[in-house]
């Protein structure tokens, strides 16, 4: 089963709208035949509302579905109320990003393009507060939440099960300063530290690349059960994207796959960044 509450939602609303489809019934019908609206059966499809254990024991009743999996249904539905530890820093951390970290705590894989500045998960926590001070919409104690949780979310770059990560990044983000060169120089360390992990690839989009697809930054999830499915993220100042269609992910996949081949090799791009480093220490 899925670890994060985020994850559990997903899947839950998943299995129910498989469930619906599985008997041809629109939300409506459902809806009506338990008394319900049709938007009630909706939001408990798309996860954008909470679903009682109670709802589950009418829907799988009505669905004819077995005990076994009526129970699975209900115990997701359960500990999908729980709260997940990035959850619990307040407002240094919008909802539309609390969801995105749920995910990204279950995902197998990652895959993530970055134009402007370094990832997140290779940030030093320097670099990330000067990055959130630049908002200059956030309190301080918004800042510092916001920053724990970004050092936090790294640990799953460590762990045991560590997914398998693979960053592209724009060499302007290893060129712009962010903070002084002393922070940069920092920050080029701890990049080069992060790629040297054995879960890691990095590579750098040089200037001379030539063409390559024209993105802007996103960043692709996978994760480890087929029933859950590949998802692409992007975000914004003020709200997110989430993209999981088939034809969403198939073409952020022909995207990353033509950036990876304009890229910099792993190696390639280490010594990139070494001499960037170099730089930075004059």
């Amino acid at each position: 089963m899925a670890g994060s509450p985020t994850a559990r939602r997903r899947r839950l609303s998943f299995e129910l709208k498989k469930l619906r489809e599985q008997s041809a019934l629109t939300c409506a019908q459902v809806g009506g035949a338990l008394d319900w609206s049709g938007s009630k059966v909706n939001r408990m499809e798309t996860g954008s509302g909470r679903v009682q254990p109670s709802d589950i024991e009418a829907l799988c009743r009505f669905y004819g579905t077995s005990e076994e999996l009526r129970e699975f249904l209900k115990s997701l539905a359960r500990e999908a109320k729980t709260r997940g530890w990035w959850q619990l820093h307040g407002a240094g951390i919008p909802e539309w990003f609390n969801i995105y970290i749920g995910l990204e705590q279950d995902a197998s894989t990652v895959r993530q393009y970055q134009c402007e500045v370094i990832p997140g998960l290779m940030q030093t926590e320097a670099y990330a507060g000067e990055l959130h001070r630049s908002g200059a919409h956030m309190t301080a104690a918004d800042i510092e939440r916001a920053v724990h949780v970004r050092m936090e979310r790294q640990a799953m770059l460590t762990r045991p099960d560590a997914p398998d990560a693979w960053f592209i990044v724009n060499e302007g983000a290893l060129r712009n300063v962010i903070g002084d060169r002393s922070l940069m120089r920092e920050q080029l360390e701890r990049v080069l530290e992060s790629a040297g992990l054995p879960t890691v690839t990095l590579q750098v989009l040089p200037f001379d690349s030539g063409t390559y697809p024209a993105t802007g930054t996103f960043t692709m999830l996978g994760f480890p059960a087929p029933e859950d499915p590949d998802l692409v993220y992007r975000d914004g100042i003020t709200d997110a994207v989430y993209l999981e269609g088939e034809h969403h992910v198939r073409e952020y996949t022909k995207a990353f796959d033509g950036l990876r081949a304009a890229a910099l090799s792993p190696q390639r791009s280490a010594l990139l960044v070494e001499s960037i480093l170099k730089e930075y220490a004059r």
